[in-house]
């Protein structure tokens, strides 16, 4: 449920119950006079696809406040102002979205939206400080230009980072997931490199999915296109040698650690410190080995730990997948196939002690994380 009180940013809740429904949620409006002087209740209504709760259909349906918030999971208030925050706060319930917050039994959610000087406020920090110790969670406005013209805090979130909260930030299951994302690079002079195309679409998924089930997430990226959610605790390194230093350091905190990044093999044994100005004359490039990240993260396993890897075979695939699992020591091996290489989908398939034989599937990546997330559950 999205409850819209009087702010300029009420225009943005229309991005934010967008973002929303495409993650898969039901949304359902309630809006205060002061809001739909801002944007009206036929936008939200058009959007949501169900009628909005104001003013007129609580006086014509006395119970809706009750029914409304009784068939939601999750109330958040954004944009919220501080006289909202106040009527939350002792108690009143004025309007449509005050006497939902009131009803709501389930978890509740405020954003906070105003110029800084009354966001800073001692009333309005004092009412803040209410609210928390109701249990409501209080998601701290940005800081930037204000509508007002001013610079300061109390600017509304984007909606994305705000559904990212909503999805990915309570770490309430007190375990840890240690993920490898995105590609290295190993430097042959200041501007050349050895590397490949992975874009990080599957470790970020994976990411993702443990986030969505209250576990911390610590990712070690190298260079990437996929966006993790700023609720994942981002180590940012280029080099096999700097990620499996960056794994290595981490490790003891993890219940489990996915090597989800594509890692190079092998690296040049001298890098020029100036660019190499006839690279056509560099017949030839002398390589050493990369540290492997996986075997060294097996030996420095603990008794409780899950370490998970991939292999991306182009030929014999569960055969070849199968070798590697019964020689590798690792606890789960996540199969996949060049056949849908860089695409949303990909051809999987997941290999552990508890799977006699596995099988290839077509899924999505977020399919292969639910999937995976489940295992490393077992």
């Amino acid at each position: 449920m999205l409850g819209i009180t009087g702010s300029i940013a009420a225009y943005k809740a229309c991005e934010l119950l967008r973002i929303l429904q495409k993650r898969g949620a039901e949304v359902r409006v309630a809006m205060t006079n002061e809001a739909a002087k801002f944007v009206g209740q036929t936008t939200f209504a058009a959007l949501s696809n169900f009628p909005v709760l104001e003013a007129t259909t609580v006086d014509s349906k006395p119970f809706q406040h009750i029914d409304y918030p009784r068939w939601a999971d999750i109330y958040i208030v954004a944009p919220c102002s501080a006289t909202s925050l106040a009527r939350f706060a002792h108690g009143a319930g004025e309007e449509p979205v005050s006497l939902c917050f009131l009803a709501m039994q389930g978890e509740k959610w405020v954003v906070p939206a105003m110029n800084f000087a009354m966001y800073n406020s001692p009333a309005v920090q004092k009412n803040l400080e209410i609210l928390r110790s109701y249990g409501v969670k209080v998601m701290e406005p940005a800081t930037g230009h204000l509508a007002c013209g001013e610079e300061g805090a109390g600017k509304f979130p984007e909606p994305e980072y705000i559904a990212d909260e909503l999805e990915f930030g309570s770490a309430n299951a007190g375990k840890t997931l240690l993920i490898t994302i995105g590609r290295t690079q190993e430097a042959i002079d200041p501007i050349r490199y050895i590397s490949n195309s992975s874009s990080g679409k599957t470790g970020v998924a994976i990411a993702k999915e443990f986030l969505r089930n209250g576990w911390r997430a610590i990712a070690i990226c190298g260079p990437m296109e996929a966006k993790l959610p700023k609720q994942c605790e981002r180590i940012e390194v280029k080099s096999a040698g700097g990620m499996n230093d960056a794994v290595l350091k981490m490790q003891a905190q993890a219940n489990v650690v996915v090597h989800s990044a594509a890692v190079a093999d092998y690296r040049p044994k001298q890098v020029a410190t100036e660019k190499i100005k006839n690279s056509k004359a560099m017949q030839e490039l002398d390589l050493e080995e990369t540290p492997n990240i996986l075997k060294n993260t097996i030996k420095n396993k603990t008794a409780t730990q899950k370490i998970v890897s991939f292999a991306l075979e182009t030929e014999n695939a569960l055969q070849n997948a199968q070798k590697k699992f019964d020689e590798g020591g690792m606890d789960i091996l996540v199969v996949n196939t060049a056949d849908n290489l860089g695409m949303d989908k990909v051809e999987y398939g997941i290999l552990s002690k508890n799977i006699q034989s596995a099988k290839l599937a077509c899924g999505s990546k977020e399919e292969l994380a639910s999937q995976l997330f489940i295992k490393a559950n077992d």
